[in-house]
């Protein structure tokens, strides 16, 4: 009996060795696959051995951005070899000019409209001695004041300052007292555009020496019926025979362009063509500065 219970122990034991290790095997298969995390410690030089994908591109970028896919205000007729685009900050007023503009000069005030078609004024001619004339109707309007209608008959040009003695001439003296002259000059604006017109007119040395210039005198300041001044040197007024005109392209000059009296300011820019002038002022002080000049336009308004 002993032995029999004896055999039937050995088997059981078997049994549950057999049951025991079976299901070792099943609870341990899911991780024998598994690789084993290496240790790591201070010291150790191993690394993971993580390799970053190399991506090939297809195409060659551009080194350039073409111009056409730019914002217009970055566009430019020739595409940059700069592959950098910097920001560009939002431009500041140009002190624009069309032909110069110093830093702190304003813009001429400009007209709304051109004038089109240009029409003629009756009688104005447009050629003379074979060169053509620009209409009078050309010009554009940029008084600082707006268009002075003056009284031929009330009309008085003061000559005072640095002179000898005051004189006061009427509009009828100017023109019937004093030799006229005639000039083909092209008058040039700080806007941009031109006229060239048949002026006629008398000398501004004629009216001085009426008046008689002190030998202090060097300078010259014509004063306008809306307030406008603008200065010469007395040296370029009288070796350039510059005129006072009271005509131009062969018509007495119009309201609109600055009748009775016109400057003749040639080699100048515009803003020193002073109308419907009303004083001329002699003077020592060559520094002196008129309206535009006042306000950042060069004093001797050269033409290049």
């Amino acid at each position: 009996m002993a032995i029999v219970n004896s055999k039937v122990f050995a088997i059981i034991g078997l049994l549950l060795i057999t049951v025991s290790a079976m299901l070792i095997a099943i609870y341990w298969q899911p991780y024998s696959n598994k690789t084993p995390t290496p240790a790591t410690s201070p010291t150790s030089t191993l690394q993971p051995n993580i390799q970053t994908p190399i991506i090939e591109p297809t195409a060659t970028l551009p080194q350039t951005i073409p111009p056409s896919l730019l914002p217009s205000p970055l566009r430019s007729a020739t595409p940059t070899n700069n592959p950098i685009i910097t920001p560009i900050r939002s431009p500041t007023p140009t002190k624009t000019s069309p032909i110069f503009m110093p830093s702190q000069a304003p813009i001429l005030p400009r007209p709304t409209t051109e004038p089109t078609p240009i029409t003629l004024y009756p009688g104005e001619v447009l050629e003379y001695q074979g060169q053509k004339l620009s209409s009078i109707g050309s010009f554009y309007e940029n008084s600082i004041m707006g268009v002075q209608n003056i009284d031929a008959n009330a009309y008085k040009l003061n000559v005072f300052g640095l002179v000898d003695r005051e004189t006061e001439l009427s509009y009828y003296q100017i023109i019937s007292d004093y030799q006229s002259f005639q000039k083909v000059v092209t008058i040039y604006c700080v806007d941009g555009w031109d006229a060239t017109i048949l002026w006629e007119g008398v000398l501004i040395k004629d009216l001085i020496q009426t008046a008689g210039a002190n030998i202090e005198a060097n300078t010259v300041i014509f004063h306008s019926s809306d307030g406008y001044t603008t200065s010469m040197p007395l040296e370029y007024l009288l070796d350039n025979d510059i005129i006072m005109a009271y005509k131009m392209n062969d018509i007495v000059i119009p309201p609109e362009r600055g009748f009775p009296f016109q400057l003749v300011a040639e080699s100048k820019y515009g803003y020193k063509w002073a109308k419907w002038i009303i004083g001329i002022e002699l003077t020592n002080d060559p520094s002196y500065l008129g309206y535009w000049e006042s306000r950042g336009y060069p004093n001797d308004a050269n033409l290049p």
